[in-house]
């Protein structure tokens, strides 16, 4: 059997390389430059621009990237064709294509004032291929924002300890960043104080876990908050009243945290939150490292031995329940390789709190990296317990990754009672932070399409329509909170995850595009390969797979469907075909730009002195 250590560093080695040379060529070729003003420091407003040290940003940029979607997109990647593709595209892809995805974006922002892609595409293709990319933006966080807060929900649900937990550390943040930016109290005491509470409410959690409402399948010492309830709730029948409960919940919370400056909650949570992920991920990592030599003692629970070697078959076949390995590998894994989110948090937050210019390389490539170790300890967890039927994808996730990495962490004498709920924290720490971000991204979206609407006391309809759609609070609730809670509470998970890993990565492909075509701009010197060949894969892996769930695989599942289930599989249809649509134009107008910028001999790299 194959041990899972050669899986990791195999990763850690290509990952190497990658940061070590061609993020460096990365960075020369953008010009970073720290004698620049960053527009942290050019625009510092206290709210959005704010200059943040670079292992603080690091913290929140990771953090708010690196959501769920890196552990279930893997997984279920794995499950469905071995191993052995989904390590590969993660192994490969994500230093060629999607950290030189986020460093551009990140880089193009910087450049911009700290400006959105869709900002960037205006400036060069005008105010047509700029709403039509932010609608195309905005569409896809509203499925961002209901695929995560579904997750969270459910991953309270199973384990009500990291719902304790992820409590008591947003708490711990919000005194945090009073702590840091009221109060200018030290950096270092703050830090060591305030991470060493996030680790306490770990065990804290694990002593007191909480449900909003009960249901048969909760632990006996689980403190129930609100009794036998919840029954009413959409998803109560679908999954159970307290999963029911946290959803609504989730939504709030992202929509508070969204709406409040970045150094009330989203740059010190996100900071200390850091710890705990890089604790997860890197303990896994080093325990399999460590364990492989010598040190791991086989773990048995509930009767299955587990060790640290692949239970796994490395290929298993070109086709599977989620449709043929091309394109849907490639959409499945959302996350962890290439990611369009990411183009929107590069361009939306972290641009606007960078404090050099050389910050970039560590936080754009180097975070990208680091999500990219995720993905791969997933596909890892995967192999160690080996169980691949499981449906949607989002329970075996939850299987799993807990089981696979408390395993892993046995090997440093961690109990599998702390172990899973352990790594059930590090999880959810990872779907909160993209989800509260997705939210304010959303705000950024829906800002840049209307643009400075007419005043309150102007009687223009359109203006007044025009107002309630910029203002923060009706935004983020009523737009952006209420859109997802509908998508969640059709219950169809299953149909939601491939339409939001499809509007994902073709988002991602419009992000290459943007950096493109400001580089053709920039400089005609400037090689176009670098963005332009990632671009052309995943708008050509993407668009297929939209095509394909519209055309083919929904309408497929419409007669086993309940009414209710219809009705979403055929909006779903929709809403993909809409999604091709928009990013077809948007491709089609970006790429006659580059045309007429560049002939086909610049496009390959030849200058007329090749001649």
């Amino acid at each position: 059997m194959v041990q899972v250590l050669w899986l990791i560093v195999g990763v850690l080695l290509l990952y190497s390389i990658g940061y070590l040379s061609y993020s460096k060529y990365l960075a020369q070729f953008v010009e970073l430059d720290d004698d620049n003003p960053t527009p942290a420091h050019e625009h510092n407003d206290g709210q959005e621009y704010v200059p943040a040290k670079k292992s603080v940003l690091l913290g929140h940029h990771f953090s708010s990237i690196a959501g769920g979607a890196p552990i279930v997109g893997p997984i279920t990647a794995g499950a469905a064709f071995g191993w052995l593709p989904a390590v590969l595209w993660i192994a490969i892809g994500n230093p060629l294509f999607g950290a030189v995805h986020d460093f551009m974006s990140l880089s193009s922002s910087l450049r911009h004032d700290g400006r959105s892609i869709g900002h960037i595409i205006g400036e060069y293709l005008g105010d047509r291929g700029k709403n039509l990319l932010l609608w195309f933006a905005f569409l896809t966080i509203i499925l961002v924002l209901a695929v995560f807060a579904y997750v969270v929900a459910l991953v309270f649900d199973q384990f009500p300890s990291a719902a304790t937990a992820s409590m008591l550390y947003i708490g711990l943040a919000l005194v945090f960043g009073v702590y840091l930016y009221q109060l200018d109290l030290p950096f270092v005491p703050g830090t060591f104080v305030f991470v060493t509470g996030v680790f306490a409410s770990v065990y804290l959690g694990v002593q007191y876990p909480i449900a909003l409402f009960a249901h048969s399948g909760l632990e006996s010492n689980v403190i129930v908050l609100f009794g036998e309830g919840g029954s009413w709730l959409p998803l109560a029948s679908a999954q159970n009243p307290n999963m029911a409960g946290w959803a609504p919940v989730i939504i709030i919370y992202a929509v508070i945290a969204a709406v409040l400056p970045v150094w009330t909650l989203l740059q010190p949570r996100d900071f200390l939150s850091s710890f705990l992920l890089y604790a997860g991920i890197g303990g896994m990592l080093l325990a399999t490292i460590v364990g492989t030599f010598g040190l791991f003692e086989p773990v048995t629970v509930d009767g299955t031995q587990y060790t640290l070697t692949s239970q796994l078959d490395p290929f298993m076949g070109l086709t599977s329940d989620l449709g043929p390995i091309f394109p849907f590998l490639f959409v499945t894994i959302a996350c962890g390789t290439i990611s369009g989110f990411h183009s929107l948090v590069s361009s939306g937050t972290t641009a606007k709190q960078l404090n050099t210019e050389s910050d970039a390389r560590m936080i754009g490539y180097g975070g990208m990296l680091g999500e990219g170790l995720l993905a791969t300890t997933a596909v890892a967890a995967l192999m160690i317990v080996g169980v691949t039927e499981f449906g949607s994808g989002v329970g075996g996730a939850l299987a799993n990754f807990p089981i696979g990495g408390a395993v892993m962490l046995s090997t440093f004498g961690l109990p599998m009672e702390y172990g899973q709920p352990f790594i059930g924290l590090v999880f959810v720490s990872f779907l909160l932070t993209s989800t509260d971000t997705a939210v304010r991204l959303g705000r950024y979206m829906i800002e840049e399409i209307v643009g400075t609407p007419g005043t309150d006391t102007d009687s223009n309809l359109r203006a007044k329509l025009e107002a309630f759609a910029v203002n923060r609070y009706t935004n983020a609730f009523v737009i952006q909170g209420i859109l997802a809670y509908v998508l969640i509470a059709s219950g169809t998970w299953a149909s939601l995850w491939p339409l939001f890993g499809g509007a994902n990565q073709t988002l991602a492909a419009l992000a290459l595009l943007a950096a493109t075509v400001w580089l053709v701009n920039w400089d005609d010197t400037k090689q176009l390969l670098s963005t332009g060949i990632p671009m052309v894969f995943m708008l050509l892996m993407t668009v297929v797979a939209l095509c394909w769930l519209a055309l083919i695989q929904n309408p497929s599942r419409l007669g086993d469907a309940t009414t209710l289930g219809q009705v979403s599989l055929i909006v779903q249809s929709i809403l993909a075909l809409v999604l091709v649509a928009l990013a077809l134009v948007v491709a089609k107008i970006g790429i006659e730009h580059i045309l007429e910028e560049r002939d086909m001999d610049e496009l390959s790299g030849k200058t007329p002195a090749d001649d």
